[in-house]
């Protein structure tokens, strides 16, 4: 995996388009004056996440005893059930939660932006080829910056864009999500099957 490739695997994964109602939604009963400091402290609480999980992901599954190909393969099928949530949201059912008053921590910084999948993509990344480390911190860096432009700036967008543009964004970022996950798990098989 190279730098471009862990960067668009990470910003898809995120998904920053789809998460702009989810943030605007939370926001709505925070006075406007703070809704730019709660987003932006609610993103360096993700980016340290993010940073720890990098690290502190790999040990840790040294510890389960979990190994490389397992993780390929189960990173591609959660992979490919978040693109196909992405292609096919559920109707009647909102991914939304229901906040009162100024969020912190959750939901916006865990799980929209610092979520199980993203964590689970630098477990992968990291099993992968662990001194490639700085590669992989650039890759999480650039994806969350990319993120928090697009987040921060999350109203204007929703208003350029409109809910179809930001439906459309979305579904196509999970098709390609799906060829990722697919080709993960085709890698993960093959990595397993030719070792035995």
């Amino acid at each position: 995996m190279t730098l471009a490739s862990a960067f668009v695997l990470l910003f898809l994964v995120i998904d920053p388009f789809g998460n702009v109602p989810f943030f605007v939604a939370a926001l709505k009963d925070v006075d406007p004056d703070r809704r730019r400091r709660v987003i932006i402290r609610e993103l360096l609480i993700a980016y340290g996440v993010m940073v720890l999980f990098l690290f502190a992901g790999r040990p840790f599954l040294k510890v389960l005893g979990i190994s490389g190909p397992a993780l390929t393969i189960a990173g591609g099928v959660i992979l490919f059930l978040i693109a196909l949530r992405m292609i096919f949201p559920r109707r009647g059912q909102s991914a939304q939660e229901e906040i009162e008053g100024e969020p912190f921590i959750v939901p916006l910084a865990i799980p929209y932006v610092a979520g199980p999948s993203v964590l689970a993509v630098e477990m992968l990344m990291m099993s992968e080829d662990p001194s490639n480390w700085p590669i992989w911190l650039v890759a999480v860096t650039a994806a969350w910056a990319v993120t928090s432009v697009v987040v921060f700036f999350g109203s204007q967008v929703a208003e350029r864009l409109g809910p179809r543009g930001l439906i459309a964004i979305e579904r196509l970022m999970g098709m390609i999500l799906v060829a990722i996950a697919i080709q993960m798990f085709l890698t993960g098989a093959d990595t397993y099957f030719g070792r035995t």
